[in-house]
């Protein structure tokens, strides 16, 4: 696995290193040892999987309060979609800034959503399955979420939502009194 840097202080790109055969290739996706040597977060406690019927459907932007903050590894197993994430770690230098990739079943890449980060999803194709590990257990006492719209981030979506639920068009702008994500 290649783990690429973006501006947004702890969140990476994971590209697969892939060794070709005449069968194909075969490549690992995850391994405790490479993200525990970086100093990321990898214990896995949930496997999420989503499927968006409709190219523009938008989920998002979702996180958790500590202590049921959670780290993220989201893959595109079947379409594509942008994936956007948000720092909103007070403490961090990239805090209020955000970062966007379209991952795709066949780019085969993966983001690396580090705890005290919102993130969402607009899917670019019909049929889109989303694959995601969580470091946290769903809780819905700790769940929050941002407007995918809020002029604060000004988040450079590849084109307008068709499909967004009433609960993600429903989230409020950011506050930063309201809306408190964990220190870097």
């Amino acid at each position: 696995m290649k783990f690429i840097e973006t501006p947004l202080r702890g969140a990476y790109i994971i590209a697969l290193e892939e060794r070709h055969d005449d069968r194909g290739f075969f490549a690992r996706a995850f391994c405790v040892e490479e993200f525990g040597n970086l100093g990321l977060d990898c214990r896995i406690v949930q496997i999420n999987n989503s499927l968006s019927i409709r190219a523009g459907t938008l989920r998002g932007m979702h996180y958790q309060l500590a202590p049921k903050a959670e780290t993220k590894i989201v893959r595109c197993i079947r379409g594509s979609f942008f994936d956007a994430v948000i720092d909103l770690r007070r403490d961090s230098p990239t805090f209020g800034k955000w970062y966007g990739e379209t991952l795709s079943a066949d780019n085969r890449k993966a983001i690396y959503v580090p705890k005290g980060f919102a993130h969402g999803i607009l899917t670019l194709e019909d049929d889109t399955e989303a694959f995601y590990l969580s470091t946290e257990f769903y809780s819905g006492a700790h769940e929050r979420g941002i407007r995918w719209n809020d002029p604060a981030f000004g988040i450079e979506w590849p084109r307008d939502p068709a499909v967004i639920s009433g609960k993600d068009r429903g989230h409020p702008d950011f506050d930063p009194g309201h809306h408190l994500g964990p220190r870097a």
